[in-house]
């Protein structure tokens, strides 16, 4: 016979949910790093990752560090990928600094000292080192010496620390602006290029196993398409999309839960964003096309004119609905196409000969 419980209070207690873990404190059920752990995982890049395996290879058999190695091209394309690769790859420590941080050469001196031997040292921006750091890096570079100046005047003495040998690994979204000394003490350099949709696709889909989320293929693809070649970009694309699928869908990310993600992000079927349109928008109906300066062009979108050098211009010139001409900047057919705007009538012939 099973007893009754008795309550003291005449009404049974109501009960309390179980609580309920913090957010943060949720134990991740799925991998949330994105970025490759391998040069085997790296997805496109190929003629790049074929060289590197070459130098590791190398390195392996001769049993010595790698050599220095300088990574450019625009942001996003994976650089900080490789520079931290690499030392998995061997087995090695890695370090990670850049070139704002390191504002003097003491600022460096810790790094140095700590480098043991095969490890790398990443500096990232490394074309935003002060004059007096690059100089303090030369013999760095070459001789793996570092001159310590002890004392002022009549006194002052200068000390040579030798140092383990290691690599240094610089990135740079601006290769121009480095020094020819600096760029020259990399034996190697390699260039980042932007990415084909098939392999954006495919990276889509190996992050979207790694967070846990159904995914199309068409769906890849359509993320892929909107991604202007870049594995960040397609990466933020990809969180956004499994966002609006969380939110109103299912949780399964198809193609036309992609579809209507990126429209909700303002995000066009070539990638173009809501800035993006509203400059060439500008140029049409206020400048009929051009030519017009960039000057005017930010003053009559009321934006700041190296924003729109820096992060609008490039994309619409790569892909070619942007002219740059010595008296300004002039849409091209293809935009007018895009947009769905009939181009403006060309000017009759005046029949004047001056």
């Amino acid at each position: 016979m099973v007893r009754e419980p008795v309550y003291h209070g005449g009404q049974p207690p109501t009960p309390v949910p179980a609580a309920q873990p913090p957010l943060g404190d949720t134990p991740p059920a799925f991998d949330e790093e994105l970025r490759p752990q391998s040069l085997a995982d790296v997805v496109g890049q190929r003629a790049v990752v074929e060289r590197l395996q070459i130098m590791l290879n190398a390195a392996r058999k001769r049993k010595e560090p790698l050599g220095h190695l300088l990574l450019d091209g625009p942001p996003g394309l994976g650089k900080t990928t490789f520079a931290t690769v690499l030392p998995k790859e061997l087995g090695t420590e890695c370090q990670i600094t850049s070139g704002p941080v390191l504002s003097a050469p003491k600022d460096l001196l810790p790094y140095l000292t700590n480098a043991g031997y095969g490890s790398v040292l990443f500096i990232d921006e490394i074309h935003r080192l002060p004059p007096a750091v690059e100089e303090f890096i030369y013999p760095v570079m070459e001789d793996f010496r570092v001159d310590i100046s002890l004392g002022e005047g009549l006194n002052a003495r200068t000390i040579n620390l030798k140092l383990k040998h290691f690599t240094v690994i610089g990135a740079t979204t601006r290769s121009g602006m480095l020094t020819a000394p600096l760029r020259d003490r990399f034996v190697n350099r390699e260039h980042l290029d932007f990415y084909q949709v098939e392999d954006l696709a495919e990276i889509v889909r190996r992050n979207s196993r790694k967070l846990g989320s159904e995914l199309t293929a068409d769906a890849a693809l359509e993320i892929a398409r909107r991604s202007r070649g870049t594995p960040r970009i397609a990466n933020n694309l990809l969180l956004w999309s499994r966002q609006f699928s969380d939110s109103e869908a299912d949780g399964r990310i198809t193609t036309e839960i992609c579809r209507a993600a990126l429209l909700k992000k303002e995000i066009d079927v070539l990638g173009l964003d809501r800035q993006d349109r509203r400059y060439l928008e500008t140029l049409i109906a206020v400048f009929a096309g051009g030519p017009a300066g960039i000057q005017a062009l930010a003053h009559s979108m009321n934006v700041a004119a190296d924003t729109l050098e820096d992060e609008v211009e490039p994309f619409l010139l790569r892909t070619g609905f942007l002219q740059r001409t010595p008296r300004g900047r002039m849409i091209t057919a293809a935009a007018f196409t895009h947009l769905g705007i009939a181009p403006p009538p060309a000017d009759p012939p005046t029949g004047r000969l001056f």
